[in-house]
């Protein structure tokens, strides 16, 4: 396993991060629990999560999958090896279950770092992200920017101080930005400087082999300003492990199961996703595993988010790390982006 430092800080976290939003919806505990222990025996230090969690989030699963990393913590004693990360949730009318609708504020934050604490059962998170912006802008598959006037959204610096608050009381290490635009992670990063007050140490967006749209203007910001990307759902919501070609739909799949995430499902996704399923197989290699080491090798990539529903995949996506990206694959890769850029973003 490689390591990698999170932005400007001490920290240094695997090139391959677990996810676990399926944890307490289609997975059970003892699932997470095997998939936390196979994780770490093959190097893996870095777990995130989310107050919001498990998905599809609702009033019955918000809160589940921290409280089974917790319970596993508790039970291992591993808090001390693993880098914990986990988010705030945004505002959003389908967020009403939470807080009744929560915002970027300093009474929002506050509760739900005091809940992920509880559920986490640990004294500090290492890496507390802002799921996603106050704001209204260009994000979860939407890349046109709508500008609205009259929007009252909670100003960044303000949410940058309840932050840095957090980190003098000790209750968290760092904090990171989610589903953000590159004005919004420069402004982050100008507010913070402005206030005397930490940068952010990482962003988390969308990133894989059908939503490239992070290399213009982001990647630069994550270069030059160590502002390293996390990147999350590699496979598409598994779409990139050609599971759901030629009309298949797999029993207990999250795609079959939960047909509002429909961005990752449109013509021209799965168009592309048999081009790089004959791409890999003339390579010899495993489509999920390419696109997962194309995402991993990438050098503004601080950490790949790999997520499974079953041991056997999640096998498969840490096995990724020994594949090899030729010049001559990157570039029938890039090839196969030109035709179909942005199928899913």
């Amino acid at each position: 396993m490689e390591y990698r430092q999170l932005g400007r800080t001490d920290l240094k976290v695997s090139a391959l991060c677990l996810g676990t939003m399926t944890w307490g919806n289609q997975n059970t505990q003892d699932d997470a629990f095997a998939q936390m222990d196979l994780a770490v025996s093959h190097g893996i230090n870095f777990f995130d999560t989310a107050e919001m969690y498990a998905v599809p989030s609702s009033a019955e699963t918000a809160g589940k999958t921290e409280t089974i990393i917790g319970n596993w913590l508790a039970r291992t004693g591993r808090r001390d090896d693993i880098v914990l990360a986990t988010k705030a949730t945004g505002p959003g009318d389908w967020m009403t279950h939470i807080r009744g609708g929560p915002r970027l504020n300093r009474e929002h934050i506050t509760q739900a770092v005091e809940g992920s604490l509880r559920r986490l059962q640990t004294d500090v998170i290492d890496l507390y992200q802002m799921h996603w912006p106050e704001r209204s802008t260009n994000f979860f598959g939407r890349l046109g920017y709508r500008h609205r006037d009259d929007e009252q959204a909670i100003p960044i610096a303000e949410t940058i101080e309840v932050l840095n608050d957090l980190i003098k009381q000790g209750k968290i290490r760092h904090y990171g930005l989610s589903n953000e635009s590159a004005w919004g992670a420069m402004t982050y990063l100008h507010e913070a400087d402005r206030l005397g007050a930490p940068r952010p140490a990482s962003i988390q967006n969308p990133y894989s082999l059908l939503n490239r749209s992070f290399e213009v203007g982001l990647a630069e910001v994550a270069h030059r300003e160590q502002l390293g990307l996390l990147a999350y759902s590699p496979l598409a919501f598994g779409l990139l492990s050609g599971k759901y070609l030629n009309g298949q739909q797999p029993e207990g799949a999250r795609l079959t199961l939960f047909k509002q995430f429909s961005r990752y499902t449109n013509a021209s996704s799965l168009k592309a996703t048999e081009r790089y399923q004959a791409l890999a197989r003339e390579h010899g290699l495993s489509l999920t595993q390419m696109a997962l080491q194309y995402v991993t090798s990438r050098p503004f990539v601080t950490s790949n988010i790999i997520g499974a529903t079953s041991l056997a995949q999640l096998e498969e996506n840490l096995g990724s790390l020994n594949v090899p990206l030729d010049k001559a694959l990157e570039q029938a890769i890039d090839a196969i982006h030109a035709e179909h850029t942005y199928p899913a973003p």
